[in-house]
């Protein structure tokens, strides 16, 4: 750790040195906190951060070539781009089986939104049984092993907010019957929040500097820096299965989606993507589309809505393919999107409110209005740096039951209706009677736990009831 002198001259260079106005008043366990936390900090590239980000406020342009990005369809034999399935999910089983996947779950959040004290993933979300989000995970992670006979490690990126409790979280439950030392927990990175008129980053005490984590892209840095990307190499894992904490329906490793990645002939096998058609032309996803030879995903909000409401001559929406944040990456892409400056993920800018330390009082501030920058990366620019990217196609019921809100759209309401519908189909697909009221839904709610079944063929072989009854609970 850098000498007080040596810290305070990096400061002066960048003009930061106000970091260390109250030094003085601190205890020597906080003078010893705040030093480390500065050095923690990339100190060297904060005046760039400065210039580019904050100083100038770059408008997004989109590409004058934009078109919607080509993806392979959920039906095999559609007419517009048929493919073969079964050559598919053989490569993609095979990966399994030689050890060669792991699983990533980006796990930084709280449940503050869905009025739950704690990490995300320890939301209860069964739509009968509770368990949380971890647990629904863990048990697809043991039905595939179980599978493919292979062991299938698990990598999760916590952030400072919640990495103690969620690290004691699967300790209390014995990793969920996971083995432990297959479970590997890391801390995603924080970025400094900057004052949007001076480019100062802020105190949000005497002795601590404001930051905010560093976006869903920040996890290719973590997995780098925490060892996690120097763990897999040594267990020969080359596929990176990657999804976000909220999505209880998500096939943690997906046999079709894997073989696509790897061997499809326009894929670089270096980052695929899934995508849901759009329910609508303002839902609030990315979209898929092609910068000339290359694929790249637009924000819902810099899409002009003459894009996002352009139709095809048949009604469908032109721009249709949206992000569900659930992808595949290569182990070497990833190390290199860590390692070569030339591949860095570019940052993104949000004007917040932050609360802060004044510098000439030392009174703490509360901005009635937005007074910083934070700058986050996102995981999906990950896609243009590739050779050649791979969109595929999945249905929304099958495989995107969000919990991201208390009540409304994507709540853990909608996320249990969407998983009993689920259940019902794989139900009736294996020919079991399941009531039904004359609006379609299902009259019962239903679980089906991923050790019971991966997919219907795997159900309709447990030997599933003949009919459930109206109004009933059935956890399968």
């Amino acid at each position: 750790m850098p000498a007080t002198d040596t810290l305070r001259d990096q400061l002066q260079q960048i003009g930061q040195e106000h970091l260390l106005a109250f030094e003085d008043r601190l205890s020597g366990d906080e003078r010893e906190a705040l030093r480390a936390q500065l050095t923690s900090i990339e100190l060297a590239i904060v005046p760039e951060l400065v210039e580019r980000y904050v100083r100038r406020d770059e408008a997004h342009e989109l590409p004058s070539d934009l078109a919607p990005a080509p993806y392979y369809p959920s039906d095999p034999a559609s007419e517009t781009r048929p493919w073969d399935t079964a050559a598919m999910r053989a490569s993609g089983e095979s990966l399994i089986a030689a050890g060669n996947v792991a699983c990533f779950t980006v796990a930084g959040g709280q449940g503050s939104r869905l009025g739950f004290e704690g990490p995300k993933g320890c939301y209860p979300t069964g739509c009968i049984s509770s368990k949380p989000l971890f647990e629904i995970f863990a048990e697809g992670i043991l039905a595939s092993q179980n599978r493919y006979g292979a062991r299938i490690p698990w990598y999760i990126m916590t952030s400072p907010l919640n990495h103690e409790a969620t690290v004691a979280f699967f300790r209390e439950h014995d990793h969920f019957g996971l083995n432990a030392g297959d479970v590997m927990f890391f801390e995603q990175g924080v970025l400094p929040s900057f004052d949007k008129q001076t480019g100062k980053m802020l105190l949000a005490e005497p002795g601590l500097v404001a930051t905010n984590p560093d976006g869903h892209g920040g996890s290719v840095r973590a997995l780098k820096v925490s060892g996690a990307l120097d763990d897999m190499k040594a267990r020969g894992v080359t596929q990176i299965s990657y999804f976000q904490v909220d999505n209880p329906h998500v096939k943690v490793v997906d046999p079709v989606f894997l073989g696509l990645h790897a061997s499809a002939p326009d894929s670089s096998g270096e980052v695929s993507s899934k995508m849901l058609s759009k329910a609508a032309w303002d839902e609030k996803v990315g979209v898929f589309c092609r910068d000339g030879a290359r694929t790249t995903v637009i924000e819902y909000s810099d899409m002009p809505d003459e894009l996002a409401q352009a139709q095809h001559p048949g009604g469908a929406l032109r721009f249709n393919a949206g992000s569900i944040a659930i992808h595949v990456l290569s182990v070497a892409f990833v190390d290199k999107l860590a390692s070569d400056p030339a591949f860095q993920l570019p940052y993104h800018r949000a004007i917040k409110k932050v609360a802060h330390v004044d510098i000439n009082s030392g009174n703490k501030v509360e901005p009635s209005e937005p007074n910083a920058v934070k700058l986050e990366r996102f995981v999906f620019d990950a896609l243009p740096l590739a050779e050649g990217s791979i969109v595929y196609e999945t249905d929304r019921v099958e495989e995107f039951a969000p919990v991201k809100n208390k009540t409304g759209t994507d709540s853990i309401e909608t996320s249990k209706a969407l998983q009993t519908e689920r259940a019902a189909r794989w139900l009736e697909a294996c020919g079991t009677t399941v009531p039904r009221t004359s609006d379609g839904a299902v009259d019962a709610v239903i679980e089906i736990s991923a050790l019971t079944a991966l997919d219907p063929e795997q159900l309709k072989a447990s030997g599933p009831p003949e009919s459930i009854e109206p109004g009933s609970s059935v956890a399968l």
